[in-house]
């Protein structure tokens, strides 16, 4: 399906309404920063973020408490049912709704959120390709391993394979879904409906790492896997668990009694570093991330004034 570029108002000399973005790794301070510079700069936050979006996955997430939002309006936040698929078509265009929504009220769109693929698709206005999902072939290609995945799409679709997360099996998956749909996956084309100022929040390696750890042993005390045990006893299955991912896959493991509770703690810690560095990687393709450390809050301030106030974007 093909997304219209919203129509809002414009802001700046080409018409493009000002967008801030904040992204990073997991666990690096994003939604205090989102928080402050909503209260600095009259602003609502739009999380991007591909769990977060579903209902009751709360201390599996990390998300964002009431008390924390500190009276700031928060969208795409417990959007959806954790039972059933939300994609990122679904993420695009409600995006896009609730970007109108907030500069119609004279407000600043504040985009929060470590999922990088649905901050671009959505702040640059990625067409996607109208493909359905193909449910026999999802499910032959996920009892593949991800290196037989990456085999078939290198053959399908070579140029896919230098682009696409090649340690994510659903974007594996997806991409080989649409090239045997399709033929090769189309070339991306990015409307770019809004102006955007990418900040990038970042931490050294070691420093990252004892957070994470220390994270999670924050949220295993205040009733992560309850949490898990109460989403399964109101119907939320641990298959559809599994595809939840990261922590929701463990404690699914774990509930089921396939695994300890220290290998899931274990193993939690190992995938959540992983995926930061994913994240990582992801964020270092997206031109003109400004990089700042979560206490560098002055200089943060400075470079998103001086692009709200400034209502000329160079061409």
């Amino acid at each position: 399906m093909q997304i219209k570029r919203p129509k809002t108002k414009p802001i700046d000399k080409q018409g493009k309404p000002k967008v801030l973005a904040i992204v990073g790794q997991t666990a690096v301070g994003k939604s205090d920063i989102g928080v402050l510079l909503a209260k600095s700069f009259n602003g609502e936050v739009v999380s991007s973020d591909s769990r977060q979006v579903y209902r009751g996955l709360d201390l599996g997430t990390g998300k964002i408490t009431k008390k924390e939002m500190r009276g700031i309006v928060h969208h795409l936040l417990d959007e959806a049912n954790p039972s059933r698929k939300f994609t990122a078509v679904d993420f695009q265009k409600k995006g896009y709704k609730k970007i109108k929504e907030i500069l119609s009220r004279g407000k600043n769109p504040i985009l929060v959120g470590g999922t990088g693929f649905y901050a671009q698709i959505l702040l640059e206005g990625w067409q996607m390709p109208n493909v359905k999902e193909n449910k026999k072939l999802r499910k032959s290609l996920n009892e593949k391993t991800s290196s037989q995945l990456i085999e078939i799409l290198k053959k399908l679709d070579p140029k896919r394979i230098k682009e696409v997360d090649v340690k994510n099996k659903i974007r594996l998956i997806r991409s080989i879904e649409i090239a045997k749909a399709v033929g090769n996956v189309p070339k991306i084309i990015k409307t770019k409906p809004y102006d955007i100022l990418w900040l990038g929040i970042t931490l050294p390696n070691n420093i990252l790492k004892g957070k994470i750890s220390k994270r999670l042993g924050v949220r295993i005390r205040k009733g992560m896997i309850k949490e898990a045990e109460r989403l399964h006893k109101s119907g939320l299955s641990y298959k559809r668990m599994e595809k939840l991912g990261l922590e929701y896959r463990y404690m699914a493991r774990f509930l089921s009694g396939k695994i300890s509770k220290e290998k899931m703690i274990e193993s939690l810690e190992k995938e959540i570093w992983k995926y930061a560095k994913r994240q990582k990687t992801w964020f270092k393709k997206i031109e003109g991330i400004k990089w700042f450390s979560p206490k560098q809050i002055g200089k943060i301030k400075k470079e998103t004034k001086r692009f709200l106030n400034n209502r000329f974007t160079p061409s």
